[in-house]
């Protein structure tokens, strides 16, 4: 099932961006295998999670591997001559320290596609620096433009360079690469940073900003919350409302049905007095909860929307019949995007424990049972120790 199906990956296990990309992949067709640790490794989270909670592990089996090991370096470079795309996120140098950069394993496979997920760059003077998404996004100038002007810029989740600007350029890297493979007969190294493509995501405000339209500063334009007609505002309730009326038409129905037409008020867009405005349409919205608001904006075209909470989102109407959210042995998560007409994606397995799988993937990729009895004797692959 899926557009990539048939497409064999090996995913060296990391967290966040390279995960992601292996998950979207997965959910796509592809037969990914994550190749896991031996040895139980610091994450950096604070709880350890149930496999089947761990949703960016889902639709692909494990097996774990001594890769500092001679035997195990032999064996990534085994499963790598038989597979379409690798995907790794380390700190540029370790996979040629373990002997499994692009050198070797295009030797292997030089139809292969290697795909790298770092931070900074594969170069640069902060290649070698630790970081996460936070500090990514900060030097593509996205984080400055987050937030209060009157406080520090606030981090959006993890969002932009973890998922957004890292993971989904990853995934999409791998599979041009792989378009391309297919004409050329020839692999390559797709060098994916969260740097790159969180900055590439602020394309749109890098050119209002040339064109002296968009201000280098927070909360000072018309999509990051300045505007009264693009902001959140709270409902009686102590809930919260979007508004998104940007265009002419939008803007006059959101004005009708806030029962301010017959008002005298600022222009949309005189600067001046979008204080006032949004000051007036704070009023009128603190004045009824966010389900009154939701029956009066239901039927039109205001752009405007609740503000749902995670256990809220997946209950909505909409989600439900579209079916955006699905579960999985008692764990609500997004189903896989986009949708296809013709190869349906599928988010697969459940996620599987470190090494659950270790057998049944190394029978599959043609090692035999004495060599898969002798790789455990050896303890080069397993279930994960510790």
């Amino acid at each position: 099932m899926g557009p990539l199906a048939g497409t064999r990956i090996i995913e060296l296990a990391g967290i966040g961006p390279a995960p992601f990309a292996a998950m979207l992949l997965a959910d796509l067709g592809a037969e990914v295998v994550r190749i896991d640790r031996r040895e139980d490794i610091d994450i950096g989270l604070p709880v350890s999670l149930e496999p089947r909670f761990d949703v960016l592990s889902r639709g692909r089996r494990s097996i774990a591997v001594d890769i500092k090991s001679e035997a195990g370096r032999n064996l990534v470079l085994r499963l790598a001559s038989s597979a379409d795309a690798l995907i790794e996120g380390f700190r540029p140098g370790v996979m040629e320290r373990l002997g499994l950069g692009p050198d070797p394993c295009l030797a292997a496979n030089p139809r292969l596609v290697y795909g790298r997920m770092t931070g900074y760059g594969q170069d640069g003077p902060l290649a070698p620096r630790a970081g996460h998404d936070i500090n990514y996004i900060a030097i593509a100038g996205v984080l400055h433009a987050i937030g209060s002007p009157d406080e520090p810029p606030v981090p959006p989740a993890n969002l932009i360079g973890d998922f957004g600007g890292g993971g989904m350029f990853l995934a999409l890297g791998v599979v041009s690469a792989l378009l391309a493979a297919q004409k050329s007969g020839r692999g390559q190294v797709v060098d994916a940073a969260m740097v790159d493509g969180s900055a590439y995501l602020m394309s749109l405000m890098y050119g209002l900003f040339a064109a002296g339209k968009w201000r280098d500063e927070r909360r000072a334009n018309i999509l990051d919350g300045a505007a009264p007609w693009y902001r959140t505002y709270a409902t009686r309730d102590g809930k919260s409302v979007a508004v998104g009326a940007i265009e002419g038409r939008f803007y006059r129905e959101l004005v009708r049905r806030l029962g301010l037409e017959g008002e005298v008020l600022p222009g949309q867009h005189d600067r001046a007095g979008w204080a006032e405005l949004a000051r007036r349409f704070a009023e009128v919205f603190a004045s009824r909860t966010r389900s009154e608001w939701e029956a009066v904006f239901a039927d039109g075209d205001a752009c405007v929307t609740p503000v749902l909470s995670l256990s809220e989102a997946a209950q909505h109407p909409h989600n439900r019949q579209r079916g955006v959210f699905f579960e999985q042995a008692g764990v609500v998560q997004p189903a896989p995007a986009p949708r296809f007409s013709a190869t349906p994606a599928s988010p697969g397995a459940l996620p599987s424990a470190p090494g659950a799988d270790t057998r049944g993937v190394l029978a599959d990729w043609g090692f035999t049972a004495g060599e898969i009895e002798r790789l455990e004797a050896e303890d080069v692959v397993g279930r994960r120790s510790g």
